[in-house]
């Protein structure tokens, strides 16, 4: 029971990487706050009706808008009793040309995948330091390490928020609030098969998908949420404002 008693917001919690991180929690002990567009609706699919028993709540919210963000977080605080814990899983990506990429959706790949980190922690802080301290963990990626093509608006927004986790990591260290990031690679999720379902031929995106990957497979979203468990628990008391990368081994090409 690495998480008894702790209290965890969890952004993007109603599938892939953000649920399976709010069920490992939930059986380690915890009590999670899942912040979703979704709200309490997905909450409730995800984790089954029991959800709340279990100590889950879901609360609607859009991380790209301040005032949503912020009343999501006070009532996530208000429902767990306070936060020592903060998990941004919400996420989009964008596989696309630059010379076919609109303004707009540079735009809102930025501002889910790195606004909402900011935004989101920003409305959690004054709860974290009220407990004493806590853990943040960025979800950033393999590709805001290592470029690919087409995924511009990703990759610099990913890249992006593994900087501003280790520039946090050292503005809070005096804190007792370590902020570390989880870079995975390709991992088997619904954004993910949102991505391949756009393409033309799914086999050979999923292959090249794979000859990226050292272990030569997808990585599942359970196998993430282990690390970020790591960092989320009392094994990395030492940690802050380190990337892990969750990839099988991938490779640049």
């Amino acid at each position: 029971m690495r998480m008894q008693g702790r209290r965890v917001i969890i952004t993007g919690g109603s599938s892939g990487i953000g649920l399976e991180t709010a069920r490992l929690f939930l059986a380690e002990g915890a009590r999670v706050a899942l912040l979703d567009l979704d709200g309490g609706a997905a909450a409730a699919a995800s984790l089954g009706q029991g959800a709340a028993s279990q100590g889950a709540a879901g609360f609607a919210c859009d991380v790209t808008s301040e005032a949503s963000v912020a009343k999501a977080v006070e009532a996530a605080g208000a429902a767990l009793g306070g936060v020592d814990g903060l998990v941004n899983s919400a996420g989009v990506s964008l596989w696309r040309p630059l010379a076919e990429t609109s303004f707009e959706d540079w735009r809102r790949v930025h501002a889910i995948d790195l606004d909402g980190p900011f935004l989101v922690t920003r409305e959690a802080l004054p709860l974290l330091r009220a407990a004493g301290g806590g853990t943040i963990v960025n979800l950033a990626s393999g590709a805001g390490m290592r470029p690919l093509p087409n995924l511009g608006a990703y990759c610099s927004a990913k890249a992006g928020l593994v900087m501003l986790s280790r520039a946090l990591a050292l503005e809070f260290a005096g804190e007792n609030i370590r902020v570390n990031a989880v870079a995975p690679g390709p991992i088997h999720t619904p954004m993910l098969e949102r991505t391949l379902s756009r393409v033309p031929d799914r086999e050979a995106k999923m292959q090249e998908f794979l000859s990226r990957v050292g272990m030569r497979r997808l990585g599942t979203a359970e196998e993430v949420a282990k690390a970020i468990l790591f960092l989320s628990c009392a094994e990395s008391s030492f940690t802050t404002g380190a990337v892990i990368e969750v990839d099988g081994g991938r490779v640049q090409i």
